[in-house]
């Protein structure tokens, strides 16, 4: 398969901090208190902010919601969730986007979830990829094989949910955990049979010659959260920063959401990635959406799986660890 959609130069930029301790120290599953940010001076406050392949930036600089901030913004990037909720718990970042699954592995953590995000497209970013050659042709058929999968990551819970709906086990396959860049030179050498991945990596693969198994479509919700740590939500200055980001970023989604091709564009440039890979990737676009019981019950059904899947050791009400306190301000941008 070809390399050539990505630079060399580019995915290893992409690779970021790439394990995820699970069990770093744990302080309480319950969200930070809210503290009054009406009277703040954001000018000295530098918001530390975990990003994924540039999206958030990228997409805030796109709308235009990186004119007039008041604070500054220090940028990190990392391949999947899982390291930035590890950031988030050794106080290396403030707040940071990821998936419906690295909140909840790492729910014992001093985080906190502040905000959702839905796609109102249907979830094929989230996809278990085979090889074009592959004789896998339903989830079944990936017993007893091998696969990459970056542990913690949303496309970890994609991957137990799967398997459970064919009714084989985590102990029935050979589960590699990678992080996306290993994972996709491991599977383009042929030492993996499937790849579990989400966007852009998925698109990146289909260009090259993979196809998708199956997708998420009907079998996770696909959301993605806000997350930021309780120790930036208890201080006022940087709470108030985290309010008028979290406005910044709900804007600029409806906006990517409204222009995919022009979105598009801008990330191809950003990331390198080539124009088509950048196009589907658009397909994913989410907007915000509230914190509410439809979500905090699609989240215990994948902790139930995790338990299930002997990944979690008991269940918890995901409810518990998310905060409401910017809803007010993020009301008028709910889909």
């Amino acid at each position: 398969m070809k390399n050539s959609l990505l630079s060399p130069t580019r995915l290893a930029a992409l690779s970021g901090i790439a394990a995820l301790t699970f069990g770093l120290a744990a302080c309480s599953t319950s969200a930070a208190t809210p503290v009054d940010t009406s009277e703040v001076d954001l000018s000295q406050v530098t918001l530390r902010v975990g990003d994924q392949v540039s999206g958030t930036e990228s997409i805030l600089k796109s709308a235009g919601e990186l004119e007039d901030i008041p604070y500054e913004i220090e940028w990190s990037t990392f391949t999947s969730g899982p390291p930035q909720i590890e950031a988030l718990n050794a106080d290396q970042i403030d707040y940071a986007i990821t998936g419906n699954t690295p909140p909840i592995l790492g729910h014992e953590t001093a985080t906190a979830v502040i905000q959702a995000f839905d796609s109102p497209q249907e979830n094929v970013s989230d996809a278990i990829l085979v090889g074009p050659d592959s004789d896998i042709t339903e989830v079944a058929d990936l017993k007893g094989r091998s696969i990459g999968v970056a542990r913690g990551s949303s496309a970890h819970g994609h991957l137990i949910l799967q398997l459970e709906k064919a009714g084989i086990s985590l102990d029935d396959v050979e589960v590699n955990y990678l992080q996306p860049t290993d994972t996709k030179n491991a599977f383009e050498s042929g030492q993996l049979d499937a790849w579990v991945v989400w966007d852009p990596y998925t698109g990146l693969a289909e260009l090259d010659g993979a196809e998708p198994l199956v997708t998420g479509e009907g079998v996770t919700n696909g959301y993605g959260f806000a997350v930021a740590s309780d120790k930036a939500l208890e201080d006022p200055e940087r709470a108030a920063a985290i309010e008028d980001l979290s406005e910044r970023v709900a804007k600029a989604y409806r906006w990517a959401y409204d222009n995919p091709e022009e979105w598009a564009e801008v990330f191809s440039s950003t990331t390198g990635l080539a124009p088509e890979a950048a196009k589907l990737n658009a397909r994913g676009n989410r907007l915000a959406i509230p914190l509410n019981q439809d979500v905090f019950d699609s989240q215990n059904e994948l902790i139930r799986a995790f338990v299930a899947a002997a990944v979690l050791p008991s269940e918890f009400n995901f409810e518990d660890q998310t905060s409401d306190q910017f809803n007010t301000t993020l009301e008028p941008y709910f889909d």
